[in-house]
């Protein structure tokens, strides 16, 4: 059986655009640069190399994301690889190679983290009086800091 897992670090190229189905289920959809960098031995000058990558993100994961992450964030990213073929319009095939997340995290490389951890169970699926969302602040390598609301530590 074939292994259809993939791991990438890279930063965000804009902030999760978090939708909701038909039934209600959370999706998140967000996008990532991953940058190589080498030393050419050739020339001994250094060459770079961006790919972009889609990725999706459902239920608990696709809020806590969209609650979370903004453009610029630095993050590791653990899912598979999906393709989907849909027409357009005009009739015109059109096929995409995303990233469907299992895991997202602040890459902690340049940044540092404050997770609180979200509340589960029947109290918080009451409502509780709590928010579901949990909160997380990291300042990202270019200075800026997401906050969400306070939360008890786990």
């Amino acid at each position: 059986m074939a292994d259809n897992t993939i791991t990438v670090v890279g930063n965000l190229t804009r902030d999760p655009e978090l939708r909701f189905t038909q039934a209600g289920r959370a999706r998140a959809v967000l996008g990532v640069a991953v940058n190589r960098r080498w030393m050419n031995r050739q020339t001994n000058d250094w060459e770079e190399q961006v790919s972009f990558f889609n990725v999706v993100c459902w239920a608990e994961l696709a809020e806590n994301v969209s609650e979370s992450l903004a453009k610029g964030n630095r993050v590791v990213i653990s899912g598979r690889l999906e393709q989907r073929t849909w027409e357009t319009t005009d009739g015109e095939q059109r096929n995409v190679v995303e990233i469907v997340a299992d895991e997202i995290a602040p890459s902690l490389r340049w940044a540092t983290a404050e997770i609180t951890r979200t509340p589960r169970g029947p109290a918080a699926e009451a409502g509780g009086g709590r928010d579901r969302r949990g909160t997380q602040e990291w300042e990202a390598p270019s200075g800026t800091t997401q906050h969400a609301p306070e939360e008890e530590p786990f």
